[in-house]
Formats: C-alpha cells, structure tokens, sequence
C-alpha cells in the first residue's frame, strides 16, 4: 500500500522516431519500496506547465538524476561544451518545481543533478568537469559495462554535527557512490552544506528556512535501497515525511500564501 503520491519531473528523450517524456527507473523502484509512495511523472514542457496544479495534489516532490545538466544561463555563466548536454524543459518544469514545494512546505528529496537544480533554482552556480580543479578527486561514473560497479559505493562524506542529514544517517562519515562531474560552486544563500566528500566537493544540502522536508545529495542512494543502510535511510526518512504530509489535510496554492 502506497501512503503519498510524490511528483518526479520528466526528461525529454528522443527514440524510434518519438519524444519521449521520462524518468529512470531506478528512482521509480526506490520512491516505491523505499518509501513506500507512488510516484507520478510529469511532463517537461518548455512552455511551462502548472506546478501549482501538479503540488495541489501531491504530498512529494523527487528530483531525479539525469545525463544531462543545468544550462549554465540560469547561474549567469556562458555556455561552453564541457557543460552540456542540455534538457531546457526539464530546467523549467523541475527548478519551478523545487521553489514552489519548499514555499509550500511540501518535502523534497534532490539527487544528483536535482542537487545542482535545488543550489541553482535558489541562487546558487555550479562548477563544471570538477576532476580538473586541483586537490579534486575524480566523481565521474566508472567506465564500466556493468551497472552495479558504475555505481558502486567507493568513497566517503564527513556528515556535519547537528545537521538535518544527521539526524537520519548520524554525525561522522558515511560511504557513498560517485557518479557526476559537476558540482555545487557557490552555495545558495538559503542552503547549508549538510555533507562533503574528502576533497571538500558539497555532497549534501538542506534548505534552511523550508517549513518541510527539503534535502539534497550528490549521491545515488537511490540505486541501492533495499541492500545499503545509507540509501535505505534516506529513503526511509523521505517517505516519512510524505506520509506526515499526505494525513494533513490539502491546501491550495492560493490558501499556502
């Protein structure tokens, strides 16, 4: 039995010939048994679609990892190659999104570039190719064929004292699976650094003024629910509080302001 119905924003994909509106399975599975809520897909229009619409009826909103990034526009950078690829319908339905559900109070559970949405939708940029900057370790996803070794669990985060991450996973360090090359820069004003990785890359964020719920990693804990403590937890937290809001009753758009 699902208890919440969490909204997850589509990628545009293209295959046979169709556009496609979609999202990993991976995050589907894990919204599912992880935290035991049922998850509905919406749409990436580039015109825009009605967010407000879509959070009138959910108790949740999960942002998905993708292939593709950020359009560096939206932290006032130019583009260049390292950047893309691109998906501007999915920066517009899903960084919208991410500032109505914590207006609202509705929780948020960012992962990977849903991490790099959450810093930037609220005012924040990212660093692109982070294996080049000095001191870095290299968070690129594996060359390897087979899935569970790309996204295997290989280095660790120091878990900030005190902080909302904390009180799921606990303070000190947690191992985690590493799969991006971008990352956060400058952090949003209204964002603490919940976690880091040994090379001081920004592996988790919490929003400090949400009146709900509102947690970001760089990480996939998604991949491993049902076998890692890590994932399971997080997981496990999230759909808590989907289920604390789902039993609330619903309130509006025009009655949250």
């Amino acid at each position: 039995m699902h208890n919440g119905l969490v909204a997850i924003p589509a990628d545009i994909r293209s295959f046979d010939g169709y556009t496609w509106h979609a999202a990993p399975d991976q995050y589907i599975r894990a919204a599912i048994n992880g935290a035991g809520v049922l998850p509905l897909v919406v749409p990436a229009l580039e015109d825009g679609a009605d967010v407000d619409m879509v959070l009138d009826r959910v108790d949740g909103v999960l942002i998905s990892g993708s292939r593709t990034n950020v359009h560096p526009t939206h932290y006032n950078e130019e583009e260049t190659e390292s950047h893309g690829p691109f998906d501007p319908a999915r920066d517009r339905v899903s960084m919208e999104l991410i500032r109505r559900a914590i207006e609202r109070g509705i929780p948020l559970l960012a992962i990977c570039r849903g991490i790099q949405e959450l810093n930037v939708a609220l005012g924040g940029s990212l660093a692109t190719e982070i294996q080049e900057l000095p001191g870095r370790i290299d968070h690129r996803k594996p060359e390897s064929p087979d899935r569970d070794e790309a996204f295997a669990i290989r280095h660790s985060i120091k878990i900030k004292e005190g902080s909302c991450l904390a009180s799921i996973l606990g303070s000190g360090e947690a191992q985690v699976n590493s799969l991006h090359r971008q990352a956060i820069s400058r952090i949003a004003p209204r964002l603490a650094v919940e976690a880091v990785a040994e090379d001081g890359t920004v592996e988790a964020v919490s929003v400090i003024d949400a009146p709900g719920f509102a947690i970001g990693v760089q990480w996939h804990p998604e991949y491993w629910v049902g076998s890692d403590d890590v994932s399971d937890r997080i997981f496990a937290a999230f759909g808590e509080a989907v289920r604390t809001r789902h039993k609330q009753p619903i309130q509006s758009a025009q009655a949250a302001e």
